[in-house]
């Protein structure tokens, strides 16, 4: 899927209109859906437990609370990137607090012009986070196959007295031959002799 036709869940947490009106206007429903507002932390608190979000974007400080802690917390979780708004006088001691745990930060009050680049580092992040998501499945796919592969080979030794280097051939070879991969064959000999 090409980055154009990319469509980004967002979690708005905020208690300005004046913000969230801003923010309706960049995230039109064909780039960005859904796309929740809450005006709460302890309301995204909820609404992060219903389903994961590719951003959350936080304005603080909140009723409830500043949100600070709220923003690592939802950045620590998969693939979700946190863009955190602070009052200008409080940027460089929130940076401190944030920037080690991937919390994208900026100062209020902002443009609109901000807020689109800002939305466009949260996509390239993202992106990112996806790839590595990617390449995290691929070898967990791949150690699970060296799993059923290893248990297929210990039973072939102990059933079929083969030694090592042949149990291993032999799945090889079964897997080639059958144009099946060697987890496939792994599985049937672990079905037959278990």
């Amino acid at each position: 899927m090409s980055l154009k036709e990319r469509v980004y869940s967002v979690l708005v947490v905020s208690s300005s209109e004046s913000l969230n009106g801003a923010l309706r206007d960049l995230l039109p429903e064909v780039k960005y859906s859904p796309v929740r507002f809450v005006p709460t932390v302890d309301a995204a608190k909820r609404a992060v437990t219903d389903r994961e979000y590719d951003f959350v974007i936080i304005s603080s400080p909140l009723p409830d609370d500043v949100g600070t802690r709220f923003a690592v917390d939802v950045c620590t979780s998969k693939g979700t990137v946190a863009l955190l708004l602070v009052k200008a006088e409080l940027l460089a001691d929130t940076l401190e607090k944030v920037t080690e745990h991937g919390v994208f930060t900026l100062a209020k009050p902002l443009s609109k012009a901000v807020l689109s680049m800002a939305l466009g580092w949260l996509a390239a992040a993202r992106e990112r986070l996806r790839k590595e998501e990617s390449k995290n499945l691929s070898m967990e796919e791949k150690m699970e196959e060296i799993r059923f592969v290893n248990r297929a080979k210990w039973l072939l030794i102990s059933q079929l007295k083969m030694d090592e280097p042949e149990a291993h051939r032999y799945i090889e070879k079964q897997a080639m031959d059958r144009c099946v991969t060697k987890k496939q064959v792994a599985e049937e000999i672990i079905k037959t002799y278990l």
